[in-house]
C-alpha cells in the first residue's frame, strides 16, 4: 500500500515537472502538445492552485515569477519522503 503510494506521489511530482516545462512553449490550439498541455493543466491544477491562491508572484522588474511549482514540488517531495520512513 504505501509502496503503490509512494509511486503515486512520484508520478505526480513527474506531472508537475512536466507541467512547468510546456509552460514555456505555445503549442497550436488542437496539437497533441496542446491536448498533452491541456490534460496536464486539468490534473495539476487543483493541487498547484492551492498554492497559487496562498503566494503571489515575486516581482523581478517587470516580471512576476511564479514560486507556486516550486513551493508545491517540494511540499510534495517531502511528503514522499515522509511516507517512506513510514
Amino acid at each position: 500500500m504505501l509502496v503503490a503510494l509512494y509511486f503515486l506521489l512520484v508520478f505526480y511530482s513527474w506531472l508537475i515537472i512536466a507541467r512547468g516545462l510546456l509552460s514555456w512553449t505555445t503549442p497550436r490550439y488542437g496539437s497533441g502538445l496542446y491536448r498533452l498541455q491541456a490534460l496536464l493543466v486539468t490534473v495539476t491544477e487543483p493541487y498547484l492552485g492551492f498554492f497559487r491562491r496562498h503566494l503571489r508572484p515575486m516581482a523581478v522588474g517587470a516580471v512576476g515569477i511564479d514560486w507556486s511549482f516550486m513551493v508545491a514540488l517540494l511540499v510534495l517531495w517531502g511528503a514522499t519522503a515522509l511516507f517512506m520512513r513510514l
